[in-house]
C-alpha cells in the first residue's frame, strides 16, 4: 500500500535510475515512433516508463536469486504483468487527479528536487551541473522530469486523502486477537478394531456395490489434459558440456576452505578471575577432588556457558598448543588467554578432511557443467521461439533442437516427470485449446513448451479396476459405524461427568491448543472439531479405522491488557487497517480504470520485451 511518502520514494527510484543510466530504452532502441505503450484515459503510458519500471523489477530479482534472470524466467514469474498492472494504477490516478483539477504549486516542486539527494553537491546545496548532467544522461528535459514529479506528487495528494485516518473498529481488533490466541484443552481416546465389543460381516457383492455406488466420488478419476510438451533441461545435456581444466581449478580454488578442513576440537573453557583461582581449580582436579563439571557448576555456570563448539587451532591462541596435544576427555590448563587464565576440556577429536582436486574434481564438474548447460538453454530460447513463430510444430523441435518431446495426461496432484516442476503445473492448469506454444522456464534453468491436444472429462473407474479399494472402504466404513453404535452409552456417561477411565477408555490430555496447532497422532479434522466444540460437549470424530472420543475441558481467552498480546494486537489493528486501505484505494483504482477506459499497445510492449531477449 503506498503512502504519503509515495512520490519522495519514486524519486529516489527514478534517480537512482537515472544515474545509472538505465534511460536507454528510448526512442532511439524502439524503432522512432514508439512513444507510449497505451494510455488510462487521457494520461498516457510512456513507453520508456514502463522499459525502466521493467528493467528494476529483472535486476531485483537477479539480485534476490544471486544469479542472471533471463526474460523468460521473468516473464514465466510474471514480473512483466505485475509492472504493467502498476503502471496502468498510478496512470489511472493520475488521470484522475488531473480530471479533478489539482496540481502542486512551483514553490512545492522546487523543494521536492533540491532535497533530492542526488542533486545536492559535497556540501549539501542544490547543484544545478549535476542535475542537468543527470538528466541529460537518462535523455529527459528538465521540463519532463519536473512534470513527473509534479504529477506524482499532485495523485499522491489525491491517495492520501483516501487512504489517510483509516483506523480498525476495537471490536474488531478483539475479534481477531480472541480467534487467533484462543487456547483450548481437551481430553481424547481412541477407539479401534481391539476395543469393538462385536464382529464384523463378511460383505457380499451386493454390499461392496453398494459402497461402490454410494462413493463414485472417490473411484472417479478426475479431468484429465493431455498435453504434448517438448523440455530441455540441463541435466540432459550435462554430459555434452565440456568444461576446461582451468575453470575447474578456479573453482576449487574459490571453494579450497571447504575441501580443505583442518582438525579440530570440541572444546568447553572454563575462565577464572585469577590466576590463584585457576590453580587451586587445577589441584582440585589432580586430587580427584573435584570434576570439570563440578568446577563449572561451583562457578554459578552451565555447560552450555562454558562451550566453545567446535575451534580450530587458529582459534585458541596461545591454549592452541595445549589443547590440539590432547586426548578425547583431557582437561588441560591453566592458561592465560585475553579473559583471564582458562581451564580447557576437549570433548572431541575432528579430524582434519582434505580433498585433493583430483577427488573434488566430479564434484566440481557437475556445478560447473550444469551452470553451463542452463547458460546453452538459456541461449537456444530466442531460437526455438524463432521456429514456432515460423510455424515449427513441438515435434519438430524433437529434430531440430536438443528438446525432448514427450506426452503426459496432467491432472491435479500429478507430480512425476515434468509435472514435478511447479512452473508445469500452473501452465497445464491454465491451458487452453488454440494456445500458442511458448517457451517458457521451469525453474532449474531447463524450459518447455506445451500443446493441449485433449481434455478427457472425469471418468468413473470400472469397479473390477478398484475392488480392493472398495473393499477396503467397506470394512473401515463398517468399523466405524459399529463403533459409533457401540460408543454411544460412552458418549453419554461423559455428558453425565464420567471420567474417562470410569467409561474404560485410556484418556489423552492436550493443553493450549490454537487454532494454529497440531495434535501428533490425530486425524485432519481434530483441531477444527476441538474449536466448534463448547465447553463440556462430547463428540465422536472419524480416523482412518479408528474413532476418537472428544471431550471439550476448557476454552480460555487470552490476557490482553499488557505484555506479548499487546504486541499482537498492536499488529492486528495496524495490518487491518493497512487492509482496509488497500482495498479502498484498489476499489478507488478499478473505479477510475472503468470510467476512464484502458488501451494497449501490444506491439510496442513486444518491443520493449525485444530489448530484454
Amino acid at each position: 500500500m503506498r503512502s504519503s511518502s509515495i512520490s519522495k520514494s519514486a524519486m529516489w527510484i527514478l534517480m537512482g535510475l537515472l544515474i545509472l543510466g538505465l534511460g536507454g530504452f528510448g526512442v532511439t532502441n524502439l524503432g522512432g515512433g514508439i512513444t507510449r505503450i497505451g494510455s488510462v484515459g487521457d494520461t498516457v503510458l510512456d513507453v520508456n516508463d514502463y522499459a525502466r519500471a521493467l528493467r528494476a523489477e529483472v535486476n531485483a530479482a537477479t539480485a534476490e536469486r544471486g544469479a542472471p534472470v533471463s526474460f523468460v524466467e521473468a516473464d514465466a514469474a510474471g514480473l512483466p504483468q505485475n509492472v504493467l498492472s502498476r503502471l496502468i494504477s498510478q496512470a489511472a490516478l493520475e488521470d484522475e487527479t488531473a480530471r479533478m483539477g489539482i496540481s502542486v504549486g512551483d514553490v512545492a516542486l522546487r523543494d521536492q528536487i533540491m532535497n533530492i539527494p542526488g542533486f545536492q553537491g559535497v556540501g549539501g546545496d542544490f547543484d544545478r551541473e549535476g542535475y542537468r548532467f543527470a538528466l541529460d544522461r537518462a535523455g529527459m528535459s528538465e521540463a519532463e522530469f519536473e512534470q513527473d514529479i509534479r504529477t506524482e506528487t499532485a495523485s499522491t495528494l489525491v491517495q492520501g486523502a483516501i487512504v489517510a485516518g483509516v483506523s480498525t473498529p476495537e471490536a474488531y481488533t478483539n475479534a481477531l486477537l480472541n480467534y487467533i490466541a484462543e487456547e483450548r484443552n481437551v481430553t481424547y481416546a481412541a477407539l479401534g478394531r481391539a476395543q469393538l465389543n462385536t464382529g464384523l460381516p463378511v460383505p457380499t457383492d451386493a454390499d461392496l456395490e453398494a459402497h461402490y455406488q454410494a462413493n463414485l466420488d472417490a473411484f472417479t478419476v478426475p479431468e484429465t489434459r493431455r498435453i504434448t510438451y517438448a523440455w530441455l533441461t540441463p541435466e540432459m545435456i550435462i554430459d555434452d558440456v565440456e568444461v576446461p581444466e582451468d575453470a575447474l581449478r578456479e573453482a576449487y580454488a574459490a571453494r579450497e576452505a571447504e575441501f580443505n578442513v583442518p582438525e579440530r576440537r570440541l572444546v568447553e573453557r572454563l575462565i577464572f578471575p585469577t590466576q590463584d583461582a585457576a590453580d587451586a581449580a587445577r589441584a582440585q582436579l589432580d586430587a580427584s577432588e573435584a570434576t570439570f563439571d563440578d568446577l563449572v557448576e561451583a562457578r554459578g555456570l552451565t555447560l552450555q556457558d562454558v562451550d566453545m563448539g567446535d575451534v580450530d587451532a587458529g582459534d585458541l591462541g596461545d591454549a592452541s598448543d595445549a589443547v590440539f596435544g590432547a586426548t578425547a576427555g583431557d582437561v588441560v590448563g591453566p592458561i592465560e588467554t585475553g579473559l583471564g587464565p582458562a581451564l580447557f576440556r576437549v570433548n572431541a577429536v575432528l579430524q582434519a578432511q582434505n580433498t585433493p582436486f583430483e577427488e573434488a574434481e566430479p564434484q566440481l564438474r557437475d556445478a560447473l557443467a550444469a551452470d553451463r548447460a542452463a547458460r546453452v538453454i538459456d541461449a537456444s530460447v530466442e531460437g526455438t521461439n524463432d521456429l514456432l513463430a515460423g510455424g515449427a510444430t513441438l515435434e519438430n523441435l524433437g529434430g531440430e533442437t536438443q528438446m525432448q518431446v514427450d506426452t503426459i495426461d496432467w491432472r491435479p496432484g500429478l507430480s512425476e516427470g515434468i509435472a514435478g516442476y511447479a512452473a508445469f503445473r500452473d501452465a497445464a492448469g491454465e491451458l487452453q485449446d488454440g494456445d500458442f506454444p511458448e517457451v517458457a522456464a521451469l525453474g532449474d534453468g531447463g524450459v518447455f513448451a506445451m500443446r493441449l491436444d485433449e481434455v478427457i472429462p472425469p471418468t468413473v473407474q470400472p469397479m473390477a479396476d478398484v475392488q480392493d479399494l472398495v473393499a477396503a472402504g467397506w470394512a473401515r466404513d463398517t468399523l466405524l459405524s459399529a463403533l459409533r453404535d457401540q460408543a454411544g452409552e460412552t458418549v453419554a456417561s461423559l455428558e453425565g461427568g464420567a471420567s474417562f477411565e470410569d467409561a474404560g477408555l485410556t484418556p489423552v490430555t492436550a493443553s493450549g491448543l490454537t487454532r494454529q496447532g497440531f495434535q501428533a497422532g490425530t486425524p485432519p479434522g481434530f483441531i477444527p472439531a476441538v474449536f466448534a466444540m463448547k465447553t463440556g460437549d462430547v463428540t465422536l470424530l472419524d480416523g482412518d479405522e479408528r474413532l476418537y472420543v472428544l471431550r471439550l475441558d476448557d476454552a480460555s481467552v487470552p490476557e490482553t491488557t499488557e505484555g506479548e498480546m499487546d504486541q499482537i494486537r498492536d499488529t492486528l489493528r495496524d495490518s487491518a487497517a493497512n487492509d482496509i486501505a488497500q482495498d479502498l484505494y484498489l476499489a478507488l483504482a478499478e473505479d477510475i480504470r472503468n470510467r476512464a477506459g484502458i488501451t494497449l499497445d501490444q506491439q510496442a510492449i513486444a518491443a520493449v520485451h525485444a530489448n530484454f531477449q
